[in-house]
């Protein structure tokens, strides 16, 4: 089985380090499914789940991403998130409850500082929920 290194860090801290023998990462332009020797590319990231099948584990490492930067050589994979979250550590309630005081920090903006927090923390909270919504839909399959 063919592998890849793949690297996911945020502002804040490394989120992944390790081997994947597949990746799905939401682009602008949709999900991209990436292998082990991929053509190199650069994307940008939009808020949804980064899906990683790692060899040795039967479910899939997900972390939520809310955009950010991919780079795809044949042998590694950086993304360059501005928000990331491992699935392990996501809750739906808080989630819900980020996103709509998120919203409403949009609505009560009174600068162009404040309203660009607010937009990322808003897009944060919905690639949480996104996430979140892919585990329940695939958790029976």
């Amino acid at each position: 089985m063919s592998v890849m290194q793949v690297e996911v860090v945020s502002n804040e801290q490394q989120i992944f380090s390790g081997e994947a023998s597949f990746v799905v990462v939401p682009t602008l332009s949709g999900e991209l499914g990436i292998y082990p020797l991929h053509e190199p590319i650069m994307s940008l990231v939009r808020p949804g789940a980064l899906r990683l099948t790692v060899p040795g584990s039967a479910e899939e490492v997900l972390v939520a991403i809310s955009g950010g930067i991919l780079e795809v050589l044949p042998h590694k994979i950086t993304i360059l998130a501005d928000v990331a979250v491992r699935s392990a550590e996501m809750d739906a309630a808080r989630a819900e409850e980020a996103k709509k005081a998120a919203e409403a920090k949009i609505s009560q903006a009174t600068d162009k500082e404040s309203l660009a927090k607010a937009h990322a923390a808003l897009a944060a909270a919905i690639a949480q929920l996104k996430t979140l919504d892919y585990i329940r839909a695939h958790k029976n399959k």
